[in-house]
């Protein structure tokens, strides 16, 4: 192949060759990562419009659009308005991982060459004796649980590959998911807590652990356990017993609620194991309409 280059003084985009020639990204899911980036501030970015603009149709660019959320390009954020209603919003990532300041070689996007930066000159330090070092505070103490919940991280990730040998990872993948892991064990969750949710319901034709694992890792992660054990409310709870955690009154197990989704159809949240459309999008009937006529006894 031989490039032929023409100079472009404005309505370019830079695209990093991370996105560009990514190995475990499809072509579409490329695309559609280049698109967004290319695209001003405010655009719209849902299923939808994209759909409209391309030929790929939904699902294709549904698949692709998760594709860039497991490895960082997009992030979508699930936000309540104020009139209660729950939307989604979409975050652009052009260096997932990296600072969020534009580095200094890189030209602005609407073109031209960028001024050499200015570096601010370092002031004069007169001559002396060095300053005593601050003490630093927390003291070491301070710093083993982080170093604790790291070592357990990393012998989590490693051993995944003993349940199912599709989770072998790298020992690059393993340092990256580590803080992940960290966070669910600082958050109060089990060794077995973790491993279940990173093992449990694995697609047929898992083809990129990693990203499945960082986004269990990500859209899951339970929140910090309460300050103290609080009781359940008395009309939950039997007088004089306490219910343990997770059981109702009746003693049957009260299983937590699925995570939200947001719908490859019409782009709203909704509660589901995994991603897809929603009830309305599938045309299925909701629950209150099964006891009409049809189903009386």
């Amino acid at each position: 192949m031989t490039h032929i280059r023409q100079y472009q003084p404005a309505r370019y985009t830079i695209i990093g060759n991370h996105l560009a020639q990514h190995r475990e990204l499809s072509l579409t899911a490329i695309g559609v990562g280049t698109h967004i980036l290319s695209l001003p501030e405010g655009a719209s970015v849902d299923i939808r419009s994209l759909a409209a603009r391309f030929p790929e149709g939904r699902d294709r660019i549904a698949f692709a659009l998760r594709e860039l959320e497991a490895h960082g390009y997009v992030e979508r954020v699930r936000e309540r308005t104020s009139d209660g209603r729950v939307i989604t919003r979409t975050y652009a990532h052009n260096a997932p991982g990296a600072h969020t300041e534009t580095p200094a070689a890189e030209a602005p996007e609407t073109g031209g060459e960028a001024p050499p930066p200015s570096v601010p000159a370092a002031p004069s330090v007169p001559a002396g004796p060095p300053a005593p070092a601050a003490p630093q505070a927390p003291g070491p103490a301070t710093e083993a649980p982080a170093s604790e919940h790291h070592a357990a991280a990393v012998s989590l990730l490693a051993a995944l590959r003993r349940t199912d040998d599709r989770l072998t990872l790298s020992q690059r993948d393993v340092r990256r998911l580590a803080a992940a892991v960290a966070a669910w064990f600082e958050n109060g969750a089990t060794v077995a807590a973790v491993h279940r949710t990173l093992t449990a319901d694995l697609p047929c034709d898992l083809k990129n652990p990693a990203g499945l694992l960082a986004h269990r890792l990500r859209e899951l992660l339970p929140p910090p356990l309460p300050a103290g054990r609080e009781a359940l409310p008395a009309r939950e709870a039997p007088p004089g017993r306490e219910a343990p955690p997770g059981l109702g009154a009746d003693g049957r197990h009260r299983p937590p609620p699925e995570p939200f989704q947001t719908c490859d159809g019409c782009e709203r949240a909704f509660r589901a194991r995994r991603p897809g459309r929603c009830r309305d999008c599938r045309g299925e009937p909701a629950p209150g309409d099964l006891a009409g006529p049809a189903f009386a006894a």
